[in-house]
């Protein structure tokens, strides 16, 4: 494992504990009862989308280490998937923030298109392998 493959995985690894420590989080808050409902349904989709969405990247960075592709085309493939996770997840959280549910819905639909652009790549990187 080398490049881009190496520094994507290693940052996909250290941000699973920030997930787990955000599944404990969630629990205190909603123990706590200090959100509303909206907010709670907001709060557990962003973690879970998250956590889901991390352990995906990890998948696809395994499969991305078994192509061809060149190295501009997987630093470009591994950017869209970090930045797809965070904005995926991310605009659920901007959901629990008052009046910005279009913004928030926005981010998450950002984060869709670019982890699909994401999986078409790392689908063309295994096509062609």
């Amino acid at each position: 494992m080398h490049g881009p493959i190496q520094v994507f995985t290693v940052i996909a690894l250290v941000s699973l504990p920030t997930v787990m420590y955000g599944g404990y989080a969630l629990m205190g808050v909603l123990r706590d009862r200090k959100l509303t409902e909206h907010q709670r349904a907001m709060f557990r989709a962003g973690h879970a989308h998250a956590g889901v969405l991390l352990v995906l990247a990890l998948v696809a960075l395994q499969i991305l280490s078994r192509t061809t592709l060149p190295d501009t085309t997987l630093w470009i493939t591994c950017f869209l998937l970090l930045v797809g996770i965070l904005a995926q997840s991310g605009g659920f959280f901007v959901h629990l923030l008052p009046g910005r549910g279009k913004l928030g819905g926005r981010v998450t639909s950002a984060g869709a298109v670019l982890l699909g652009a994401a999986t078409l790549l790392t689908a063309y990187g295994v096509a062609f392998a």
